[in-house]
């Protein structure tokens, strides 16, 4: 099927509608593979674009848990997964989420959706160079992932690096050769370490001060 007609007719209901279609697709995609690893570190990923989704939710292991409820909603209560909070009961469909409306006109591709173009303009206003790179490599993973549910095939890092930089009118840009010699764009739930800072490392060799030479007398 198209995507034209997938968008016009036979679409199933959204669960969560604030949530979007594509990340309903995406939790339908997670729950389909076979390797339990790989079904972690997709859904690590998932929840975080679902807490860039909503950034009114606030750090805490309150509303991280509420991210992986509504996981789990999405998903019918069917995807198994080592999860950092145990599986709700369906009776917490008793809330009714809010029914927000999910815009997709002007989209320049609607296998990333509004989400992803807002989430690059959000990218495109970080002032600190590492940041925001760590944000364009968050970004290609995702948009790696949209794409594989979308066009059921494996996308060269390329095509995704050309799509970051055409949204972000050529604000956001990444070296290509960098992104596959580290698989920059491969989905992940660990975050990168961060590097010590040279000051730290400066005092840490001042205080310690080394051997002392041993006197000749």
């Amino acid at each position: 099927m198209s995507e034209n007609n997938e968008y016009n007719t036979g679409r199933p209901e959204l669960i969560l509608k604030e949530y979007g279609r594509n990340v309903q697709k995406l939790v339908s995609y997670i729950k389909g593979l076979e390797d339990p690893e790989k079904r972690k570190q997709y859904s690590y990923t998932l929840v975080e674009l679902m807490k860039l989704i909503n950034p009114s939710l606030k750090d805490g292991n309150e509303y991280a848990q509420k991210l992986w409820d509504d996981l789990f909603i999405i998903s019918g209560f069917d995807l198994e997964v080592d999860s950092p909070f145990p599986k709700p009961p369906p009776e917490v469909l008793t809330r009714r989420p809010e029914n927000l409306d999910y815009n997709t006109h002007k989209l320049k591709y609607k296998h990333y959706g509004r989400n992803i173009e807002l989430l690059i303009q959000q990218a495109t206003e970080i002032e600190n160079k590492e940041e925001r790179m760590d944000a364009t490599i968050y970004l290609g993973r995702l948009m790696r992932s949209f794409y594989g549910v979308w066009n059921k095939e494996v996308v060269d890092e390329g095509v995704i690096v050309d799509h970051i930089k055409e949204l972000s009118e050529g604000k956001l840009d990444i070296d290509l050769q960098t992104v596959k010699e580290q698989n920059l764009f491969e989905p992940t739930y660990k975050e990168r370490p961060k590097r010590p800072s040279s000051n730290n490392n400066n005092n840490g060799k001042r205080r310690g001060g080394g051997k002392r030479r041993k006197s000749n007398n």
